[in-house]
């Protein structure tokens, strides 16, 4: 871009030949600068990431927007138990999550350059909060003890009575029985 008018703002009305090719020029570097924005927006929108767990029981792909696209499972994944199945899948899920910033700061810095640094860092930065990198020292989740179902009656041995169900007509006055859930 060519040396600010002198006199600022006011400048302008100095000769309108200039003032036109200021605007000109300055209508230009705007269209180029969306055309740089529009190439970051689509170029975001196709970006993927992809993790896996650490022992390959499960593959999460996510979206720029933190989405998840695709969900995979090895076989191992049949072995373990579902509370920490789930555990896993969020955690390989937020990894994928943590790579999104940085894909993102490339994209913008291929893109622009130099230039809009406020705005580069405060759209990485955005991001960087809503994606943190998971904790690397954290331990995997196991999952709750639950206490043993009741021992089965021997063979041979009647089982407990179970309790009656209660018909319609066995319905307490003044309750219709409909809010009851079985």
């Amino acid at each position: 871009m060519s040396n600010p008018l002198p006199g600022g703002f006011a400048g302008i009305n100095a000769d309108p030949e200039q003032a036109l090719a200021r605007i000109d020029e300055w209508a230009n570097a705007a269209a180029v600068k969306a055309e740089k924005y529009q190439e970051v927006a689509r170029r975001t929108e196709e970006m993927r990431l992809t993790a896996t767990s650490p022992r390959g029981e499960v593959k999460a792909t996510v979206r720029s927007d933190g989405s998840l696209t695709d969900l995979e499972f090895s076989s191992r994944a049949r072995n373990i138990p579902l509370p920490e199945l789930s555990a896993l899948i969020l955690r390989t899920m937020r990894q994928a999550q943590a790579g999104i910033a940085g894909q993102v700061n490339e994209v913008l810095t291929e893109q622009l350059g130099d230039q809009d640094p406020q705005t580069k860092a405060m759209m990485v930065d955005e991001l960087r909060s809503r994606f943190p990198d998971p904790e690397a020292d954290e331990e995997p989740p196991t999952a709750e003890a639950s206490p043993p179902p009741p021992p089965a009656a021997p063979p041979g041995q009647p089982q407990p009575p179970r309790p009656a169900r209660r018909r319609d007509d066995d319905t307490p006055e003044g309750q219709d029985g409909e809010n009851s859930p079985w």
